[in-house]
């Protein structure tokens, strides 16, 4: 009884920030289609008929940052083909996914430098 209270006025109910919502998983079941799966567990779906295309993030909060880049090609229609079913080309240039930081303790801060006038200023 109380796991059902925690459920009916916890955060899977009326947020979508911190995990999928119950619509969400309702309209994934009766029209969705999973296409695939990424290295960090979420999981891709389309609509049966092809219209929409959307990701359930697997764990923590739902955070467009934590999308590959092919993947996001794919749910932005920037290409057609899924990942999945291609070979992915990772280039040299390219760096290992890292998850949006903004807001947390590890969150990069730039340590600006002391100014140092490089002048004097004039006195009459």
């Amino acid at each position: 009884m109380i796991s059902l209270i925690k459920f009916i006025f916890g955060s899977r109910l009326f947020t979508w920030w911190n995990t999928t919502t119950v619509g969400t998983l309702l309209f994934t079941s009766r029209k969705g289609e999973k296409v695939g799966t990424d290295a960090q567990g979420n999981v891709y779906y389309r609509e049966k008929n092809g219209r929409r295309r959307w990701v359930i993030y697997k764990d923590g909060p739902n955070e467009a940052s934590r999308v590959p880049a092919e993947w996001h090609g794919w749910l932005h229609y920037t290409v057609d083909v899924l990942p999945s079913e291609q070979d992915v080309v990772v280039r040299e240039w390219q760096s290992e996914h890292q998850p949006n930081l903004t807001g947390t303790a590890q969150a990069y801060t730039a340590e600006k430098p002391k100014a140092e006038p490089d002048y004097e200023a004039w006195r009459p």
